[in-house]
Parts: structure tokens; sequence; C-alpha cells
């Protein structure tokens, strides 16, 4: 893991900031947005078997999918300012996103297989499966980071790049490229934005105009129901896929762009920022968001949608309130503690130490062999 062409003293810089960012206290409001973004991700995936029936439901559901990810993604991406190519932040995307995408991509498609009664589910990691895409674009995202630090305009290259991607069909589905590019923006936004910017969302005056803000999109997520696919919000697909024109996709990509910002902030704005009863279960996200998938996909597996009582409102609401509970136990200490060995893995027997680590070492163990060789001189 050590480069010859690293400038001396880049190792232990390095290492050093990140001990120092993991020492800092943890800010309540991000840990409580990322827990209120999680909890409408599960809550999303549990309306989707039932909101056929119900225009409100699927108006709803269009609200939610147009920012629950995006807000997700600008976090994620205000997260990883920090990351450049030192060995101790590349030891952690190892072991903290691609060995995770690797584990419940295979989980995730042996329980297609099994518990589907699919044969013909196909393992591969080159085809993300279900919730899965979001640890792979987080690889890719995050690798690309030193780039969008360099470059002068970071922000309109990256619509750029996803206005391409909404109206070229061809792009391959290897590793869910469409969804990744269409996505990027959202990242990068998050790499320049700064904690003043958050600050700014987070005032009464913000929290106010977000009402309209939403009772407007919930009006026209109904209005739109029967006038536009929902699909457009998966950001997985071309404009050309959807039977348009091709220059509906650039088109659609900025609409909804600005749309996901606008509810973003208001969803920020309504965020608490101080500690609540669920802050703490802020660090256990990714646990709530990559095991709730199993939930989900077994009570569909086993037929548990197809009871006509549960899509009616009251079965929803329960449905809602089920998806919302199972989601906060997933990301409790326990459940943590259980599956830390594959979603946040100690595998420092797998790298290397590098030239600067072990010189530490051999320092630390001659400064302190010498100073006992004094203290026994000393007795003596």
């Amino acid at each position: 893991m050590f480069h010859a062409d690293t400038p001396p003293g880049q190792n232990e810089q390095s290492e050093q900031n990140e001990k120092n960012e993991q020492a800092k206290p943890r800010d309540a409001f991000f840990d409580n947005a990322k827990y209120l973004a999680i909890l409408l991700v599960a809550i999303g995936h549990s309306w989707e078997p039932l909101k056929g029936d119900s225009r409100v439901l699927q108006g709803l559901y269009m609200v939610v999918y147009s920012f629950h990810m995006p807000a997700f993604i600008v976090i994620s991406g205000y997260f990883s300012r920090s990351f450049d190519m030192s060995p101790a932040r590349l030891k952690r995307l190892l072991t903290g996103v691609a060995l995770p995408y690797i584990v419940f991509e295979i989980a995730y498609s042996l329980f297609s297989r099994y518990a589907n009664d699919d044969p013909h589910q196909r393992i591969t990691l080159l085809d993300p499966l279900y919730l899965t895409w979001f640890l792979c674009a987080l690889f890719i995202w995050r690798l690309t980071t030193p780039i969008w630090k360099l470059v002068r305009h970071p922000l309109p290259i990256a619509l750029g790049i996803a206005m391409l991607a909404s109206c070229t069909p061809a792009m391959t589905d290897d590793f869910d490229l469409q969804r990744l590019a269409q996505f990027l923006p959202y990242f990068v936004l998050g790499l320049v934005l700064k904690p003043e910017h958050f600050q700014l969302v987070r005032r009464r005056e913000m929290r106010i105009l977000s009402v309209p803000v939403f009772v407007g999109a919930v009006l026209f997520g109904w209005w739109a129901v029967p006038r536009m696919n929902a699909s457009w919000f998966y950001h997985h697909d071309s404009a050309q896929e959807f039977g348009a024109p091709w220059w509906v996709g650039p088109v659609m990509m900025l609409a909804m762009f600005g749309c996901s910002l606008l509810l973003t902030a208001g969803f920020y704005s309504w965020v608490p920022s101080r500690t609540t009863w669920f802050t703490a279960l802020g660090a256990g996200t990714l646990y709530g968001y990559l095991l709730h998938g199993f939930l989900i996909k077994g009570a569909g597996y086993a037929g548990l949608y197809d009871h006509t009582w549960l899509h009616r409102p009251y079965g929803v609401a329960l449905v809602t309130a089920l998806a919302v509970t199972a989601v906060t136990l997933l990301c409790t200490p326990p459940v943590r503690r259980v599956f830390r060995f594959v979603i946040e893995p100690d595998m420092e027997w797998a790298f290397k130490r590098d030239a600067a680590e072990l010189a530490r070492g051999r320092e630390q163990f001659e400064r302190q062999h010498g100073q006992q060789a004094v203290r026994e001189t000393v007795d003596a």
C-alpha cells in the first residue's frame, strides 16, 4: 500500500487527519438527517407494491422518490470532501464500501434465487441488484473525488455528464453506470457545499418556506400520476427507453435536479439540529439501508402484499409503521454489533503496513527499549 512517489510525510499527515476527523464530535444534524432519510428510503420501498391501487399514494411515492436519495447522496458527498488516495482512506473505502457491496450483491442474488424460487437469477458483481447500486456508485464517486476537487467548475461538469447519460440508451448496464451518472450531480454538490450552506437551510424562514413547497409538490405529484412515468425518478434509464425524444432526457434531468434540490433543502430545514432519541441511530444508517431490503423483498416473495386489506388506507398506514419500526431497529447498536463483520469489518490483516507506519513502529520500539535499558542501568 506504500507508493514510492508519495512525498515524505504525506502518509503521516493523512493518517493524522484521519485520526483528527474520527476524534471530532459528531454533528447531531447530519446523524438526524441520515436517519430520517433512511426512513424515507424504507417507506418508499414498502409503498412500491401497494401504490398501484391509489392515485394519492402514487403521488406521494413520486414526491418521496424525488428527494430521498438525493438528500442521502448530498450528505455522502459532503463527508467525502476529505477523501484522497492515502492508504488509510483507500483501506476504509475497500472495507467499508467495496467489501459490503460484494457481500450483499451475492446475498441478494442468492436470496432472490432461493426465496423467490428464481433459478435464473444470476450471481454477478457487474449488475447491481436492488439497492446495492448505491454502494457501487459510492465507490466510484469517491474514487473520483480528487478530480472534482481539482477542476474549476465541478457541478456544471457533473450536470453535463448526467444530461448526456439521460439521452444515451447505449450506455452499458455494467455497474449501473446510467444511474451512477444521473445521480452524480448530487454527490458533487455535496463535495462543494460548506458548513454555512447547511446552516442557511436550517433557518426558521426556510422551514416556513418549505411548507408551501411540499404542499405544491404533493399536488403536482397527484396531477402527474396519469401523465408521468414514476420510473424517471429512478434515474435508471434514458429518455429513448421511455419512448421519448432524446432531448427530453436533458430537460427532465435539469427539471428533476431543480425540484430535488428544493425538496432536499426543505427536508433539511426540518431536520432537528439538537441531539434527539434517534441521533445515535444516524451512525448505523448503512445497516438499515442494506438489511431492510431483505424484509421488503421477503414480504413480497411470501405474498404478504397480496392481501387486499393491505391496499386500503389503514393497510398502507400499517405497512408504513412496520417499515419505520424495522429500519429503526436495524440501525440500533445490537444489530450493528452482529453485522459489523460484513458491513464495517476490521481487515488490517489484509493490508500491508506502509513504510511510514513501520518506521514509527520501529522508533516506538527502540524508544521503549531504550528507556527500559536506562532504568535497568540506574537500578544497577
